[in-house]
């Protein structure tokens, strides 16, 4: 009941999204940090093309790869003002991931209750 397509699709989303939170947070907290690159969660394609192609959604995982924003006179990497903006468009997303989740389960509750 919990497996399908749609089940599968949004835990991969919300997995990658909150992994997504954890590095924009990490990123900002080094954002002085001499030589620090900044690294960049990466899930959507993978699960784009793991549903086009009948595969499972299960099968794209999250991977964090670096940064390839030029660096400043320390060697950072960090730019603040996408770091921000990535925090709050993933934060959105999860939201609507997440209430997705919620109004599925919401469904199979009322339907177990027989629509009472």
């Amino acid at each position: 009941m919990f497996d399908d397509v749609a089940t599968q699709s949004l835990q991969v989303a919300l997995s990658g999204l909150a992994m997504r939170q954890r590095v924009t947070a990490n990123n900002i907290a080094n954002i002085q940090t001499p030589g620090f690159h900044a690294g960049k969660v990466q899930f959507e394609n993978a699960l784009q093309s793991a549903i086009a192609n009948g595969a499972s959604p299960d099968a794209a995982r999250p991977t964090v790869a670096q940064s390839l924003e030029p660096t400043q006179l320390n060697g950072n990497n960090v730019n603040l003002d996408e770091e921000t903006l990535s925090n709050v468009d993933t934060g959105l997303r999860y939201q609507l991931a997440l209430h997705a989740m919620d109004s599925k389960f919401g469904l199979i509750s009322d339907a177990l209750k027989g629509g009472a």
